[in-house]
């Protein structure tokens, strides 16, 4: 179905508009899935904050070109959906997502991802799924910040210990035979 002119600059302008605002994208093939299974993982993508889009390739090029994801316009290459970390809590949102959704579905190919200015291949794409979100990052730093005071706290502990506990000696018998 040919789109109008109209048409096609408003998608053009809302991928724009996700992309110019997103934290990271990732671009996979969903030839082979069906519209069952791209609805739940459409679903999914609303649960975790992640805007997903399927568009022509053309438009996708036009929208991403003057963003930070225009190192992506090589993998637009036939059917393509594509996913957008929008949150700041969780910018490996999108990417987890889809390689979550990759292992359920052989179907579903990953293509790229792009965060931070740098392209990820196909299997490197678990360098972004892998990205903790706001609060197991915040997780990590408490405990990484508590590790020094508990093991002081225990070094106290066995030095007092040590203090208070009595001395025995040991006394032997010697027999004479």
């Amino acid at each position: 179905m040919a789109l109008l002119i109209e048409s096609k600059k408003q998608i053009v302008a809302e991928v724009t508009e996700i992309a110019s605002t997103a934290f990271a994208a990732v671009v996979a093939d969903y030839q082979g899935l069906t519209v069952e299974q791209l609805t739940a993982l459409r679903v999914e993508a609303r649960k975790l904050g992640v805007a997903t889009r399927v568009v022509r390739n053309t438009l996708a090029k036009r929208a991403l070109q003057d963003t930070q994801f225009a190192i992506l316009n090589d993998n637009l290459v036939g059917p393509t959906i594509l996913a957008f970390s929008t949150s700041e809590d969780d910018m490996g949102a999108a990417a987890r997502l889809f390689e979550e959704f990759a292992k359920t579905n052989k179907a579903f190919e990953l293509k790229a991802a792009a965060f931070d200015g740098k392209l990820y291949q196909g299997e490197e794409i678990g360098v972004i799924a892998n990205l903790p979100n706001q609060e197991k990052a915040l997780t990590m730093l408490a405990s990484v910040l508590q590790a020094p005071i508990s093991k002081l706290g225990r070094l106290l502990t066995a030095l007092q210990e040590k203090n208070e506990a009595p001395e025995v000696t040991e006394v032997t018998e010697v027999t004479e035979a």
